[in-house]
C-alpha cells in the first residue's frame, strides 16, 4: 500500500444512475470504510462521471480504460460503476477485481432491484476494503489474505468463478435462475420504468379523451353491463399488451442482432425482457390510473334516470366500477394509437436510461454500415 496516510478512492460512475449512486454511497464512505479497516487508515472519497463504457461492453476494454483513468490521477483505488449488464464467456459478471492495479470493475444489475442502495453501498466498501487491504499486505511482504466480500451471502446468487484473464485475480459472476431474476430486476431498475408515465404525454392525452367520450356514450353503457368480470379481465389484459406490443413496434424498442450464437440469443432475450417489464409496468401504472379517473368522471357526469333508461339497470357503486374498468380497456386501446404521435427517441427516452439509449444508438449504426 502507498505509503501516504490517506488512501484516495475514486468513484467512476458511467453518467445519469451510476454517478448519482456514486454520489450516495460516497456521502458516509469515508467513515464506513475508516470503521471497517481498523487500523486507523483514512480514506479520502472522489466521485467522477466519465462514459467509460461508450461504445464498449467487453469487459477487457472497460477495465482497460478505467486503468489509464488511474493512472491519469494516480488514485490508490477505483472502482468502476456502470448500469450495463456485462458479460464475458457465457457468463454475466457482478465484479473483477484487479489487486495489482487497485481497480475493481462492478455491473450494478447483478445486485437487483430490492435492497439495492444496500447491496450497492456494501459491494462499493468490499471492492475498497479488498483491494486496499491486499496492497498493504504486497507492500509489508506478507502473504496477501484474501477479505470475504460480505455483499456475497451464503444465500445470493454470485459466486467467485474462475478467470483466464491475467488482469483479473478476482471475479464474482451471477448463476442460477434466481440470478438470472435478480439480473432482470437490476436492468428494469436500471431502465427506471417510473419515467414512462410522463414520457407518454401524448398517449395519456389520447387515452383520456377516449375515456371521457366512452363514458357518455350509451352503446359502452350497454357493452359494460354485459361482460362478466373474466371478460372485462381479458379485456385490461389484451388491451394492457396491445399498448405494450405498439409501444415495441412503432418505436423499435425490440432488440435483435445477427449473432446466431446461443450466448447472444441469451443476451438478445435478457434485454428483451428487460424491455418488456418496464413497459408493461408503466403501462398498468396507466391502466390504473384511467380506472380511477374514469370512475371520478362517471360519478361526476351520469344520471340515474338517463342510464337506467338505456340499460334497464340501476346505476349503483357495482355499475360504476364495471363501467370504468370497462372504459379503460377501451381508452388504453385508444391510447396506443395515440402513442404513434410520440416521437421514437422521447418512447426510448422513456423506456431506457441513457447507457442503454446509447447501446442501442450504437448497435443501430453497426446495422446500418452491415447493410451497406
Amino acid at each position: 500500500m502507498p505509503s501516504q496516510a490517506v488512501t484516495t478512492v475514486a468513484l467512476l460512475g458511467d453518467p445519469d444512475a451510476p454517478t448519482e449512486i456514486a454520489h450516495r454511497v460516497a456521502r458516509k464512505l469515508p467513515e464506513r470504510l475508516s470503521e471497517r479497516a481498523g487500523d486507523g487508515r483514512e480514506f479520502d472519497v472522489h466521485v467522477i462521471s466519465e462514459p467509460f463504457t461508450a461504445g464498449a461492453e467487453d469487459p477487457a476494454t472497460l477495465r482497460r480504460r478505467v486503468l489509464e483513468r488511474r493512472r491519469e490521477q494516480d488514485w490508490d483505488v477505483v472502482v468502476a460503476l456502470t448500469d450495463l449488464p456485462l458479460h464475458a464467456h457465457g457468463r454475466k459478471l457482478a465484479v473483477d477485481l484487479d489487486h495489482e492495479h487497485g481497480m475493481a470493475v462492478l455491473s450494478l444489475p447483478s445486485l437487483g432491484g430490492l435492497g439495492f442502495q444496500r447491496r450497492a453501498r456494501r459491494a462499493v466498501e468490499d471492492a475498497v476494503l479488498n483491494l486496499t487491504q491486499a496492497q498493504a499486505a504486497g507492500a509489508d511482504g506478507t502473504p496477501r489474505r484474501e477479505p470475504l466480500l460480505t455483499f456475497v451471502g451464503r444465500f445470493a446468487p454470485i459466486r467467485r468463478s474462475r478467470t483466464d484473464d491475467e488482469a483479473v485475480d478476482l471475479r464474482y459472476v451471477v448463476t442460477g435462475p434466481r440470478g438470472h431474476l435478480r439480473l432482470l430486476l437490476g436492468m428494469v431498475r436500471a431502465n427506471q420504468p417510473w419515467r414512462l408515465v410522463p414520457g407518454l404525454s401524448k398517449a395519456l392525452a389520447t387515452a383520456l379523451a377516449t375515456g371521457a367520450i366512452a363514458t357518455v356514450n350509451a352503446t359502452v353503457w350497454s357493452l359494460a353491463g354485459s361482460l362478466s368480470s373474466p371478460r372485462l379481465a381479458i379485456a385490461t389484459v389484451g388491451s394492457i399488451a396491445l399498448m405494450i406490443g405498439w409501444l415495441i413496434v412503432d418505436a423499435g424498442l425490440w432488440h435483435r442482432t445477427a449473432d446466431a450464437s446461443p450466448e447472444a440469443r441469451q443476451r438478445d432475450a435478457l434485454y428483451n425482457a428487460s424491455t418488456v417489464v418496464p413497459l408493461g409496468l408503466g403501462v398498468l401504472v396507466c391502466y390504473v390510473g384511467l380506472v380511477a379517473v374514469n370512475l371520478l368522471w362517471a360519478l361526476f357526469i351520469l344520471n340515474d334516470r338517463v342510464y337506467t333508461s338505456v340499460t334497464r339497470t340501476p346505476l349503483d357503486g357495482g355499475q360504476y366500477w364495471t363501467l370504468a374498468w370497462f372504459v379503460a380497456s377501451v381508452a388504453t386501446v385508444g391510447g396506443a394509437l395515440g402513442s404513434s404521435l410520440e416521437s421514437d427517441e422521447a418512447i426510448r427516452a422513456a423506456a431506457y436510461s441513457k447507457r442503454e439509449q446509447e447501446r442501442l444508438r450504437m448497435l443501430r449504426d453497426e446495422h446500418k454500415e452491415h447493410e451497406r
